[in-house]
C-alpha cells in the first residue's frame, strides 16, 4: 500500500524533533519572485560590501532549482538558540568584549549539518528519494524558503521572526526531488513596530526590510577586511564579534524559551571575556581559545582590530596602554 504524503511528513517531523530541531515544514523548491528582485536591488546598491561572492553566485542564489534542477520540495528546519538572558545587558561592561550569542557555542554550521545529514539519510533510505543538505554555506536563500514554508516571516531587520521562537533561529534546508510540498506561507506580523530599526547603532537599515551590510556591525567585525571606517568605531562599543541588537529587541522574543541544544550554548569564557585577556592572545592562543567556534572566522588580525576598537571605547587606562604597545609594535615592524 502506497504511503500517504501526510504520513511521510509526519515521520520526517518525528526525525527532526529527535535530532533537536524545533520545527520542520515543507515548501516548493522555488524562491518567490520578489526575493530575486530584492537580491538584485541589494547588489545593485552595493549593500553587500566586500562580499563579492554574493554577486558571483547571484543566478544560483535566486532559486534552489538553479543549483539542482530536479529539486521539487524544500524541507526547512528550525533550531531555536535563544539565550537565557537579555543580550543587551552585555553591552554595559566596557572592559569586557561582547561576542554575538550565535558565536558563543560550537559552530552552528557543523552542529546543524551533522543533524541534517542524519535526517536526510533516513529519508533517502526510507523513501528512496534523492536529497541534498544545506546550512548557510551554499548560495541558497533559506529565509524566503522558511517564510514560504510557514515557519515565520522576514522582519524589518531582514532576519526571520517566529511567533513561537522570536528572532533567535538557525535554519537548515534539505532539498529533495520528491513532491511533498505544502504552501502555508506565514504573513508578516511586524505591524507598526520599528524597534529593530531604531536600535541599530550604525543606522544600517535605509528602510524597513532592507539592510546595508556595509554599515552593519556584524559585517564589519566578521566579513570586512582592513580598517573599519572611523564613523563606526565608537558605535561598536564593546562588540568584538557580531551584533545582536536588532534581534534582541524584537517583541516576539517574549514567546521564546531558551535554546535546548547544548552544543550551541555558550562555552566557558565566551560570555563577556575581559578585553585585556583577549588582547594578550597570540595567534596560537587565538586558535586554541576559539577552536570549533564561529569566532575563528574573523582571523587573528580581524579579531585583534575589533579588540583594539573596543579597548579604545572602554577609555580604560590599562587598555589604552596596551593599545599604545600594539601601535608601537606595528610601527617597529
Amino acid at each position: 500500500m502506497a504511503k500517504s504524503i501526510a504520513s511521510i511528513r509526519e515521520k520526517i517531523r518525528a526525525d527532526a524533533l529527535s535530532e533537536g530541531f524545533d520545527a520542520v515544514a515543507f515548501t516548493p523548491a522555488e524562491a518567490p519572485e520578489i526575493q530575486g528582485k530584492r537580491l538584485d536591488a541589494f547588489l545593485e546598491d552595493g549593500f553587500h560590501g566586500q562580499m563579492q561572492w554574493m554577486a558571483e553566485s547571484r543566478d544560483r542564489r535566486a532559486s534552489p532549482t538553479a543549483m539542482w534542477p530536479e529539486a521539487r520540495t524544500a524541507l526547512v528546519l528550525v533550531m531555536n538558540y535563544a539565550p537565557d538572558h537579555d543580550p543587551m545587558d552585555n553591552l554595559k561592561p566596557r572592559d569586557r568584549g561582547n561576542i554575538s550569542v550565535y558565536a558563543r557555542g560550537r559552530d552552528y554550521h557543523q552542529v546543524l549539518k551533522g543533524r541534517l545529514k542524519q535526517i536526510a539519510g533516513r529519508i533517502a533510505a526510507r523513501e528512496g528519494v534523492e536529497v541534498k543538505v544545506f546550512v548557510d554555506t551554499a548560495p541558497l536563500m533559506e529565509k524566503p524558503l522558511a517564510a514560504r514554508a510557514g515557519l515565520g516571516w522576514q522582519g524589518k531587520h531582514t532576519n526571520m521572526v517566529s511567533r513561537d521562537y522570536g528572532s533567535w533561529l538557525f535554519l537548515g534546508v534539505i532539498l529533495t526531488n520528491a513532491d511533498w510540498a505544502e504552501v502555508p506561507e506565514e504573513s508578516e506580523h511586524c505591524g507598526s513596530c520599528t524597534a529593530c530599526l531604531d536600535i541599530c547603532p550604525t543606522n544600517a537599515f535605509p528602510e524597513p526590510f532592507r539592510l546595508d551590510a556595509r554599515r552593519c556591525i556584524s559585517y564589519l567585525t566578521i566579513e570586512h577586511e582592513g580598517p573599519i571606517p572611523r564613523e563606526f568605531r565608537r558605535p561598536m562599543g564593546n562588540r568584538i564579534f557580531g551584533c545582536d541588537d536588532c534581534l534582541a529587541v524584537c517583541p516576539w522574543n517574549r514567546f521564546a524559551e531558551a535554546g535546548r541544544e547544548s552544543r550551541l550554548q555558550a562555552l566557558p569564557g565566551m560570555v563577556m571575556p575581559p578585553l585585556t585577556e583577549l588582547l594578550a592572545l597570540d595567534e596560537a592562543g587565538f586558535r586554541a581559545r576559539f577552536a570549533g567556534t564561529p569566532v575563528r572566522r574573523a582571523g587573528i588580525d580581524g579579531f585583534r582590530r575589533n579588540l583594539l576598537i573596543a579597548a579604545g571605547n572602554s577609555k580604560n587606562s590599562t587598555m589604552i596602554s596596551m593599545i599604545k604597545d600594539f601601535l608601537h609594535s606595528d610601527n617597529e615592524g
